[in-house]
């Protein structure tokens, strides 16, 4: 079995290139795998992932899940509005809540593992998310690794590089390592660029004001220009 050789889930927004682009040196990173559940900007997001994929070049193949679209009641994928200009409101995460994703996803990708022999599955959660989505915090990452001891022969160990980071932070890593934010998608809405409205592009605009990255302001958001 290759020493470190990993997977990553990839949706092309700032968590997981960031997680890409910290840790391609130190794990060897195979596979990228990008889920459709019928996303308002699935379009956007596989587009993103691919060139992000490309970028590093790393294969990428992408998952279709159609039996979550069709449980999920929330605004991330049904006709409801995106909630605007909310930030870590038991609100804003109900209102785009997919159910048990992030679980769902590591076990797909676990199942890769065990086919593939991958060690290591790495993810975006983060300091900032595990507010209001409880999957994206350490104790989730510390379980599910621990679930991974029994429902699989390779015992992948899921691996989350920012897990004691905010979007600050995130944001500073990214320029610091010079990661290609132009690339990213962030936004839960279909429309060409980030909206800048949603919970999402909120964190990330604001992250790129606090680091005096502007420039990508123009580039990544709607009516920027």
């Amino acid at each position: 079995m290759s020493k470190r050789k990993s997977i990553i889930l990839l949706s092309g927004g700032l968590d997981s290139l960031v997680c890409l682009g910290a840790v391609k040196d130190e794990y060897n990173i195979e596979l990228a795998l990008t889920f459709d559940y019928g996303q308002k900007s699935v379009e956007q997001e596989i587009s993103a992932s691919k060139k992000l994929a490309e970028y590093y070049g790393i294969n990428h193949e992408i998952i279709e899940l159609p039996f979550l679209k069709s449980i999920t009641k929330t605004a991330i994928v049904d006709e409801k509005d995106i909630p605007e200009n909310e930030l870590y409101t038991e609100y804003s995460a109900k209102a785009v809540w997919v159910p048990n994703r992030n679980g769902l996803f590591l076990n797909v990708a676990a199942s890769y593992a065990d086919t593939y022999n991958f060690t290591h599955i790495i993810f975006g959660a983060n300091k900032e998310e595990a507010i209001t989505f409880p999957d994206n915090s350490r104790e989730f990452t510390e379980v599910i690794t621990s679930c991974f001891e029994h429902s699989t022969l390779c015992n992948p160990k899921v691996v989350a590089p920012l897990i004691s980071m905010n979007k600050n932070d995130i944001v500073k890593l990214a320029l610091d390592k010079s990661m290609p934010l132009e690339l990213t998608r962030s936004c839960y809405n279909k429309v060409e660029k980030n909206c800048g409205k949603c919970e999402s592009c909120k964190h990330l605009k604001e992250a790129l004001e606090f680091n005096g990255a502007t420039s990508y302001i123009k580039v990544l958001f709607e009516d920027e220009d």
